[in-house]
């Protein structure tokens, strides 16, 4: 359907539908459509009418409807004329009654009313989904197929189009289809829920509604709960749209939509997991309903049960739970559930509540609804097992119960109480925290945390017990966090018991906890005040040293020794007191072990307790502690030191209190100084030493800043004190006054001092410190520069300390070590204060120090203090230039900061005095500006510029000026100097960049520096241009001439400020002019002339034409090329002539590659670059000109790069002629030619003679030279006026020569298309583009003669085959060439596969090969062709190119097979098209005269592709034509012998032909044979004989013998009576392939091809088959077996029953009877499965047999059949399905020719067959043969059968009763499936009498013969043969029918009580399945007689009541449908008579 008629279809309305104008059918739901069109509307209205009443009288809510759908109003109603408001109100009107009626639509009433909406309102058009709501619920009736069918849904954008399938069958809808749509369709999901709502809505309101419901209801629930189940994950829009839904479910007051609701939300929770939220919400939505409803109040609480057990129940609240408190039946309910269900997820929801509920009030102040709780608490925990834990529900509010049971505990004071509260709570309680103990009165919990010591002890203790004794109630967690709480303890006898408990308990609890537990208590004792924990700390100890863990984790060691170590210093030399205590015991155990820091110190300390006195002795021990702590550190592993360096600085700076605390972190100081003393450390010395200085320099601040005014006593001075570490008196008296509680202030800083004076003292340089003039920060390794910010760091600590504060002279002492021990001479103290006055102006920070301005300041007032104090030899050696005292000075003024000037200034003063310095003269002029230079910090600049300017222009002494230029070079030596720092050089050169000199030859060559050499020319050259006096114009030019300058330098000066870039390309240049193009106006207002000097620019180029000393001249060329094209540009052609300049710049460009290329050769890449050599300028410059000298200048040069870069002036040449210049009207005058023609005359000739002489270095041809020639010409085209391309390339390829070169023009042609022309062209025009591009091409080729467009096409087509398949498969360029060769080459090819995309490739190809298909076809051509007399070259060169054609043909059709799989597939396919449609045109070019000859040349070709080919084109021609001439078809005929020598392998040049050839051959013999055989049958009797020969031979290839079957059938078929000498020879041969079964079942098609051949031999020759008849019918039948596998449609199938039908009919009877008969004994016992097939012809052939045929050979007949009835006989053994198979198709063929006998004929057959049944005794299979084969007579027969039965009634009653076991033991057949075949016999039996019963209409059972049949067929209820199952089917499908048959037949009552009876009396039979047997009898026989039965019924009833009773439940329940069978066929009722 378009999307046109699928919007109107959209826009149709229901009254448009076209069934409603249809007079001839009319939609009907009772009516057939064309019945129902011809009932009026009365008689509609009637049927509606009076299906309403009676629903009314069903349900009187109904009556609504009379008086508005059921009106008389309503008949003339015709809705589509109504208007929108009266349509709205009828289609609520239906939609309302269709609910209604719902219920009731299975009821005849219903569907009255229906028809008649359905004719009057057509709902089956306007209320398609109300109709579909009213229906859906009974989905698997018929009559919901039989509404659906009424509906138009064929649209597949119907809504309800999903019903579609189910119309047109007519099947009723499956319910697994529903629930699929269901889940997958949530529109159809949502619409079943609103229908459900609406009428829930409806039958809400009517009473009693629950019965109409019910349908719907169950529809409801089933469908959408198994659509939840069947859907794979329910999605959130799922969830969310049954939502609304659930909730209306849930409030409903019907009972059943609620427990459908229930049964959603159930399979809803299960399939998925929803929000808390969700939980929530359903939660108190269900409590409430079952707070207010009390109905399905189980099925409620087991659904919330559900949806605990299914979803999170965190957060529900309490909502819930008070509604379901408010229950009375709760318990009930739970403990009904419990019995059955899992219940612990709703009990652990509501079990917390309802404990908190009872909990947070008050005893006393119970309300009503409390005592709710409490009672259903008691109930729940008496009547219901709590599982799953939850009986320990209680552990989870232990908290809360705690805090209740102490409460309750304060509350009871009487001792009483108190005693029962304890025993409830041991009793009660499982946990053992609550187990009261002996020894106290509480809990041991209580007892734990009781206030009393003692009994915290007590709780330990009883802990203790219960830890060992491994007492049940007691959890890990527990005992853990009680342990650890009390050895937080602040009693120690508490936290002892927790040792020992922790002790026990130890190996349950993580070391680490234990661990910083036990540091823990560490922190809290101190000694000092309560010297009794002691023992406590010794305990921790103890248990700490045991810790297996603190040998494992290095950080737990070293965090426990950290906080260990001020309880190892001695502050207390009373050996009684605890910290002594401490100390000694930490130095005894173990830890000092552990730890490297304090191996040694147990022995240490026991020395110095030993050889002190005690009033020495902490000054003693701490001494050797820190001597002992330093060496341990240095001396260990140089890994950690840094680490424990840093574990030490952190306790340290602990702040604290504590004496201990205090002391220690002076120690530590003293050991980290003394660990820098150490002289073994070396490799982290400096990494140490810088964090030392920062706990120093930090500690020291912060003391000056807390007490700035605190002198050191003078005792402590370190003047006077020679010790190197802390003197340990001080110590001593430091420690004392701690403990006394004085001020220390003035000790501390003393010790601090002493410290810093030895880390001076001895901190080291590194060896690698440079003992250069300047200390450079940025070369300095990092020890260096580590030392270096250590001695910045002490000079800015000493410098702030001896500056204020209350210890100047201490730090001044200092400063005269610092300077003492590290500046050890004047030289190095200026070396390190040019650093303090320098550093701020490094960016880059080395030393990651700040020097901030005050410390630059205070350095530079202490170097000022220094300087004068020098001596006047040492001031001239800090002014010599090697110093760098000045220069550190200088740049100093010009700092930022006026102080810093200030001081800089200073010291110039103080140095002023020295007269013999270099730099005296500007010290002087220094010394003039003090003040300016201090107010302004650039003022230094303009001083040192007017200095040094005054050097030059004012006339002062030699020797003044001599110094100043000294001095000049001293500093700008000291600016090149690699030692001076980088930063301080850019000062410098800051304050210096003003200042100029004076510039001379042999400076400029001695400048180094190319940046200034440029400076100093563009002086030179701006001062040529600005001078007036020729003097210097001249010695300008000839120091120009002298001095060697490099390129590059002048390209800057040439080059103009906003050209900044060259245009190197053709592109560029062009993008240029467009740019120019768009611009004019901007142009015009920023003239150029104003930014650049055209004069200057000659100037330079004047100087350089004969410049001979200048470097890298290729440098030049794309400036040169830059200022050629400003020359070109329209705004300077118009201000002035720019000829000359144009000349010079021409000039000097020959000059260069003269210079370059002296002999004219190439140039390398690496020397100039070809693509700077912008050749198009050039050639601009000789379109635009008029000057002869500006076009001799051009093309000498052209001339030179010709043969330097050939490839670029060809590439750049061809822009003349595209005339794109400025001057356009000037495009076709002869001048502009006379240019062209010179320039391809001085310029091809160059470029050809460049690559001729390549020739002999490199491998190269004259061809790539051409080819490249060529390709610059087809790039040049698209600029090429269209008048001019053809005659210019015509003249190229004849000049290069057309034969050889213009299929490389084509090709390159085509690679431009696909290249460029696509990309540039839209895509609206590339067809038209083509088109003309193809058309140019063609007129190109027609230029040329046949013979070279013919060669063009060959070597394209042979290039194709050479270019690789895909992009991917190139092999590339060989490795052996040259990476110089490549490049080369590249443009030597012709498509170059690399640089080109794989669909380009693909692009190429397919343009190639359609273009010379359309050549092939133009008129041009053909032309030629037609006017060419040399027609044997001609016919030869069409051979050759066809040839080629399908050799490439073969090419493209291997790479579509080996492409098949790849994206690309498509396009091989479309390329092996338009290949092919190539060699039909070639063909078509083919008179066909020619064509023959042509192609049984190509029949010969070497290529068995080219003779297969040639072979398919000969086939083609031969089908297609259908007229020849008689010499055309000699000339065919001559071909039959080529052919057969093809079919034969009679070649020459290969011993092999291809199969695939051979059978083209075949193909093709027969198709010729098929054409001209009949007129000319005698060239393909040769043919006959060879195919005969293929066919004969076993080793011919089978695809090869099929196609020479395929050709015998034809030549057979066109030779006929010609074939009949071969056929001996053919027919075995035949015959022979036919019967090797595998080779046939293998390869079907040579199967067919065999029986094809076949059945064309018996066709054409039936009757000379004879001979081989009885083969030909053994394969047949044999083929018949094999080709069923193929199925009944196959072609194989089709030919073989062709065959069989052939056989059966062609032969006559005296040739094919035999040969059947002989087949058959062939068959019978070898091939069983082969007699079906033979039957089947034979039966075909009696079928078609005449009468007096028939009856001639009727005796051979009968003999025959009597031979093969025997079958079963023979084969008595085997299996009988087969057996009876094949006994199937004999009677079946003797049947046929039954139907053919007259009454006399089959008379004596069919008795002579009824004797040849009772002979042979012993076997008695013949009777089964003939039983089977009379009930098949008397089926095809029927009624005229009776005319021969009546001698088969005794028979048949005998072998009844011989059959039944009941009546005989004896078995009938005497074989082992005796049983089995007594069943068959049992069975044909009574099927034969069925059937004579049924067709009796010639009373032939006779009361006589009734009786005979009458008791062996009763007797047959009891015959239990074959046991119970057998026994069943054959009563149930062949007696009970048989026998109610016969009541039938005998047609009298006095006959039917007898066999009433007998059949009542198998009523009483002792087996109840022979009962059952009897009632099924007895109701089918009753539904046969109908009413005559009621005679019988009276004898009847009491063996009927009997059964009612019977003791077998199937036979009692048989009985009552029995009875209720008989009163719905007699249609009275029986139940009064039971």
């Amino acid at each position: 359907m378009t999307s046109l008629a699928e919007q109107l279809r959209r826009l149709a309305l229901p009254q448009s539908d076209p069934s409603l104008l249809s007079r001839a059918e009319a939609a009907s739901l009772l009516f057939d459509c064309k019945e129902a069109a011809a009932v009026d509307r009365d008689t509609f209205f009637a049927i509606g009418c009076t299906g309403l009443e009676e629903l009314m009288g069903i349900d009187p809510s109904f009556e609504v409807f009379q008086s508005s759908l059921f009106s008389s109003m309503s008949k003339g109603l015709e809705r589509s004329v109504q208007s929108k408001a009266v349509n709205q109100q009828l289609n609520q009107n239906i939609s309302l009654f269709l609910i209604h009626l719902s219920p009731y639509f299975m009821l005849k009433p219903a569907q009255k009313c229906l028809e008649w909406l359905i004719h009057r309102f057509h709902i089956h058009l306007y209320n398609q989904d109300s109709l579909i709501g009213c229906v859906l619920p009974y989905h698997e009736t018929k009559l919901f197929v039989r509404v659906i069918q009424l509906l138009n849904i064929k649209s597949p954008t119907h809504k309800w189009h999903w019903l579609d399938p189910i119309r047109k069958p007519g099947v009723p809808l499956a319910r697994g289809t529903l629930i699929t749509h269901c889940y997958k369709d949530l529109d159809f999901m949502d619409f079943i829920c609103r229908l459900v709502a609406k009428s829930v809505k409806v039958f809400s309101e009517l009473p009693g509604n629950s019965a109409q419901l019910r349908v719907l209801l169950a529809f409801y629930a089933s469908t959408i709960v198994s659509a939840l189940g069947a859907a794979e994950n329910i999605t959130d829009s799922i969830v969310s749209m049954l939502l609304p839904y659930i909730q209306k479910g849930l409030k409903s007051s019907i009972q059943d939509y609620r427990a459908a609701t229930y049964m959603i939300i159930c399979q809803m929770t299960v399939k998925v997991t929803v929000e808390v939220s969700l939980v929530h919400s359903l939660m108190l939505q269900i409590s409430k309903t079952l707070s207010k409803v009390p109905s399905l109040a189980r099925e409620g609480v087991a659904c919330l049960n559900l949806l605990l057990q299914t979803q999170k129940g965190d957060n529900l609240g309490k909502k819930p739970f008070n509604y379901l408190c408010n229950n009375p039946e709760l318990v009930t309910l739970l403990q009904g559930l419990s019995e059955g269900y899992d219940i612990s997820p709703l009990l652990r929801y509501l079990l917390p509540h309802l404990v908190c509920s009872i909990m947070k009030y008050d005893a006393g102040k119970l309300e009503r609804e409390d005592h709710i709780y409490i009672s259903h608490l008691e109930a729940i925990l008496q009547t219901i097992p709590l599982e799953k834990d939850l009986d320990h529900l209680l552990a989870s509010y232990p908290k809360a119960l705690d805090a209740v049971l102490e409460e309750h505990l304060e509350g009871a004071t009487d001792q009483a109480d108190q005693n029962l509260f304890h025993q409830f709570i041991s009793l009660s309680q499982s946990c053992g925290k609550y187990k009261f103990l002996e020894d106290s009165d509480t809990s041991l919990l209580l007892s734990l945390n009781h206030p009393q010591p003692a009994v915290r002890v007590l709780a330990l203790q009883h802990l203790k017990d219960v830890i060992e004794t491994s007492k049940e109630g007691f959890d890990e967690s527990f005992i853990e966090e009680a342990i650890f709480e009390r050895l937080k303890d602040d009693n120690r006898d508490v936290v002892m018991s927790a040792f020992s408990a922790l002790e026990i308990f130890r190996k349950q609890v993580n070391p680490e906890v234990v661990v910083s537990s036990l540091l823990n208590i560490f922190q809290r004792a101190d000694l000092s005040k309560d010297g009794k924990w002691y023992k406590v700390l010794e305990r921790a100890v103890e248990i700490l040293v045991k810790e297996k863990i603190l040998k494992e984790k290095k950080e737990l060691l070293d965090e426990a020794v950290t906080q260990l170590l001020p309880f190892m210093v001695i502050t207390n030399a009373n050996s009684k007191s605890s910290e002594w205590k401490m100390a000694i015991c930490l130095s005894e155990s173990d830890l000092c072990s552990l730890h490297p820091l304090l191996k040694g110190w147990p022995e240490a300390l026991q020395a110095a307790i030993k050889s002190s006195k005690p009033a020495e002795l902490i000054g003693a021990v701490n001494k050797e502690m820190i001597l002992l702590f330093s060496k341990n550190m240095t001396s260990g592993d140089p890994s950690l030191l840094l680490q424990m360096v840093d574990d030490l600085i952190c306790v340290a700076e602990t702040e604290s209190d504590n004496v201990k605390q205090k002391v220690t972190a002076h120690i530590i100081g003293s050991v980290l100084v003394q660990c820098c003393c150490d002289s073994q450390m070396k490799e982290s010395y400096f990494s140490v030493a810088i964090r030392v200085f920062r706990f120093l320099d930090e500690k020291i601040r912060n003391l000056k800043a807390c007490h700035p005014a605190e002198e050191i006593p003078s005792n402590w001075s370190i003047e006077t004190t020679q010790e190197s570490l802390v003197p340990m008196d001080l110590l001593t008296a430091y420690i004392e006054k701690l403990d006394s509680d004085q001020t220390v202030d003035a000790e501390e800083s003393a010790m601090f001092v002493f410290l810093l004076k030895s880390f001076i003292h001895h901190l080291k340089p590194p060896s690698s410190f440079p003992k250069g003039t300047w200390w450079n920060p940025e070369s300095l390794n990092q020890d260096s520069q580590n030392y270096l910010h250590l001695l910045l760091g002490l000079f800015d600590l000493l410098v702030c300390g001896a500056s204020e504060g209350g210890n100047v002279v201490q730090y001044r002492a200092l400063m005269n070590l610092l300077l003492k021990v590290h500046v050890k001479d004047s030289e190095v103290l200026f070396k390190f204060l040019s650093i303090l006055w320098t550093y701020s102006f490094n960016l880059s920070n080395h030393l990651n120090y700040e020097v901030n301005a005050m410390l630059q300041t205070r350095a530079l007032y202490i170097g000022y203090a220094v300087l004068v104090s020098q001596t006047y030899q040492k001031k001239k050696q800090l002014l010599s230039p090697s110093s760098p005292v000045v220069i550190s000075l200088l740049i100093n003024l010009g700092s930022p900061v006026s102080e810093v000037r200030r001081a800089a200034l200073n010291c110039f003063r103080s140095l002023s005095g020295v007269k013999e310095s270099l730099f005296h003269p500007i010290f002087q002029h220094l010394g003039q500006k003090t003040e300016e230079i201090i107010s302004d910090p650039t003022y230094i600049t303009q001083i040192m510029a007017t200095l040094f300017e005054e050097l030059q222009t004012q006339p002062k002494q030699k020797s003044q000026k001599k110094k100043l230029s000294e001095a000049l070079e001293s500093i700008l030596d000291c600016v090149q100097n690699p030692i001076c720092p980088s930063y301080v050089a850019r000062s410098l050169m800051k304050i210096l960049h003003e200042v100029h000199g004076e510039i001379t030859k042999p400076f400029f060559a001695a400048v180094s520096d190319g940046m200034v050499q440029q400076k100093l020319l563009k002086v030179l050259f701006d001062l040529l241009l600005n001078c007036k006096n020729p003097l210097c114009a001249q010695t300008i030019s000839s120091v120009f001439k002298g001095i060697s300058v490099c390129a590059e330098q002048i390209v800057t000066e040439l080059e103009p400020p906003e050209k900044t870039r060259s245009l190197t390309t053709v592109q560029q240049t062009r993008r240029q002019k467009m740019q120019q193009q768009k611009k004019p106006q901007e142009a015009e207002l920023a003239p150029e002339t104003s930014h650049f000097s055209w004069q200057r620019v000659m100037l330079i180029l004047e100087l350089l034409q004969h410049k001979k000393k200048l470097k890298r001249p290729q440098a030049l060329v794309p400036a040169l090329f830059n200022l050629l094209s400003r020359c070109l540009e329209p705004q300077a052609s118009e201000e002035e002539n720019m000829e000359y300049t144009k000349q010079l710049i021409l000039s000097c460009l020959l000059n260069i590659c003269q210079k370059l290329s002296s002999d004219g050769s190439k140039v390398p890449a690496d020397v100039l670059d070809k693509e700077k050599f912008n050749v198009e300028l050039i050639v601009q410059c000789i379109r635009v000109s008029k000057m002869p000298q500006t076009h001799h200048h051009a093309l000498l040069l052209l001339g030179a790069v010709a043969g330097m870069f050939p490839d670029k002036v060809l590439h750049n040449i061809m822009p003349i002629f595209t005339f794109m210049g400025a001057n356009v009207l000037r495009l076709d005058d002869t001048y502009t030619f006379q240019v062209i023609n010179k320039t391809v005359q001085m310029v091809i000739p160059a470029l050809i003679q460049a690559e001729d002489s390549d020739l002999s270095e490199s491998s190269g041809s004259v061809e790539e030279v051409v080819i490249k020639i060529i390709r610059v010409f087809v790039d040049a085209l698209p600029h090429v006026p269209e008048h001019r391309r053809l005659p210019i390339l015509t003249q190229l390829i004849t000049t290069v020569g057309g034969e050889r070169f213009l299929w490389v023009l084509l090709v390159l042609l085509f690679e431009q298309y696909v290249t460029k022309t696509v990309t540039a062209t839209s895509s609206t025009d590339k067809d038209a583009v083509l088109e003309a591009d193809t058309e140019f091409w063609i007129s190109i080729c027609c230029e040329f003669n046949i013979h070279s467009q013919f060669q063009s096409m060959m070597k394209i087509i042979h290039y194709l085959t050479e270019l690789p398949e895909n992009k991917e498969d190139d092999p590339g360029p060989k490795k052996s060439r040259t990476c110089k060769t490549k490049l080369k080459n590249q443009d030597g090819q012709l498509f170059n596969v690399e640089s080109h995309s794989g669909k380009q490739l693909r692009h190429f190809k397919f343009l190639s090969v359609s273009f010379m298909s359309q050549l092939l076809t133009s008129q041009s051509l053909v032309k030629k062709i037609v006017e060419c007399e040399e027609t044997e070259e001609l016919q030869k060169l069409e051979q050759r190119l066809l040839e080629d054609v399908l050799h490439y043909i073969n090419t493209v059709a291997s790479s579509v097979e080996g492409n098949a799989d790849k994206p690309t597939a498509k396009f091989w396919r479309v390329l092996l098209s338009k290949s092919y449609e190539m060699m039909d045109k070639v063909n078509a070019l083919l008179p066909t005269e020619t064509f023959i000859p042509v192609i049984r040349g190509l029949m010969t070709n070497q290529l068995p592709s080219v003779r297969r080919k040639a072979m398919d084109l000969l086939n083609n021609k031969v089908q297609q034509r259908t007229r020849w001439q008689k010499s055309q078809i000699r000339q065919l005929l001559e071909l039959v012998p080529e052919l057969i020598a093809i079919v034969q392998c009679k070649r020459k040049e290969e011993e092999e032909e291809q199969a695939i050839n051979r059978q083209t051959a075949l193909f093709s013999l027969k198709l010729l044979c098929k054409g001209f055989g009949t007129e000319n049958p005698m060239p393909f009797v040769p043919v006959l004989k060879t195919a005969i020969d293929l066919i004969s031979s076993e080793k011919e290839e089978k695809n090869v013998m099929g196609s020479a079957f395929l050709c015998i059938a034809e030549v057979t078929c066109t030779l006929k009576a010609q074939t009949i000498p071969q056929l001996p020879r053919l027919m075995p041969a035949l015959l022979k392939t036919l019967k090797n079964k595998k080779e046939l079942i293998s390869n079907e098609i040579y199967l067919l091809s065999a029986v094809t051949a076949l059945l064309k031999v018996a066709e054409t020759l039936p009757h000379f088959l004879s001979p081989y008849l009885m083969d030909c019918l053994l394969q047949v039948v044999r083929l018949e077996r094999i080709v069923v596998e193929f199925g009944p449609s196959s072609q194989i199938n089709v030919r073989v029953t062709s065959l069989k039908s052939i056989l059966a009919t062609k032969l006559a009877p005296r040739i094919l009877l035999p040969a059947v008969t002989k087949c058959y004994s062939e068959v019978a016992n070898n091939r069983k499965n082969c007699v079906g097939p033979l039957m089947n012809i034979l039966k075909e052939h009696i079928v078609v047999m005449e009468k007096d045929h028939l009856i001639s050979h009727q005796s051979e007949l009968t003999a025959f059949f009597m031979t093969a009835l025997d079958f079963r006989t023979e084969h008595a053994q085997d299996d009988l399905e087969e057996v009876g198979k094949t006994e199937t198709y004999i009677i079946d063929c003797l049947i046929s020719m039954v139907m053919k006998l007259s009454e006399a004929s089959f008379r004596p057959l069919f008795f002579k067959l009824f004797d040849w049944s009772k002979t042979e005794s012993t076997l008695k299979d013949r009777l089964l043969t003939f039983h089977r084969l009379a009930d098949c007579i008397a089926d095809k027969l029927k009624g005229l059968f009776t005319l021969f039965a009546g001698h088969l009634v005794k028979p048949f009653a005998e072998t009844l009763n011989q059959l039944n076991v009941s009546k005989t033991d004896e078995a009938f057949f005497d074989s082992e499936n005796s049983t089995e075949k007594s069943c068959l016999l049992l069975q044909f039996t009574m099927d034969c009498l069925h059937k004579l019963f049924l067709y009796d209409t010639q009373k032939f059972l006779s009361k006589e013969r009734a009786e005979t049949l009458m008791m062996p067929l009763v007797d047959q209820l009891e015959n239990m043969l074959g046991g119970d199952e057998k026994f069943q089917g054959r009563v149930t499908e062949h007696l009970v029918p048989c026998i109610a048959q016969f009541s039938v037949a005998m047609a009298d009552d006095s006959l039917w009580k007898p066999l009433n009876y007998h059949i009542l009396l198998k009523m009483r039979h002792a087996s109840s399945k022979v009962r059952f047997a009897a009632l099924l009898a007895l109701l089918e026989v009753a539904e046969k007689l109908k009413e005559n039965y009621l005679v019988l019924l009276p004898e009847s009833i009491p063996f009927l009541a009997e059964l009612m009773e019977d003791e077998c439940e199937e036979v009692e329940q048989q009985c009552q449908k029995t009875i209720q069978q008989l009163e719905v066929i007699l249609g009275e009722p029986l139940q009064s008579y039971f």
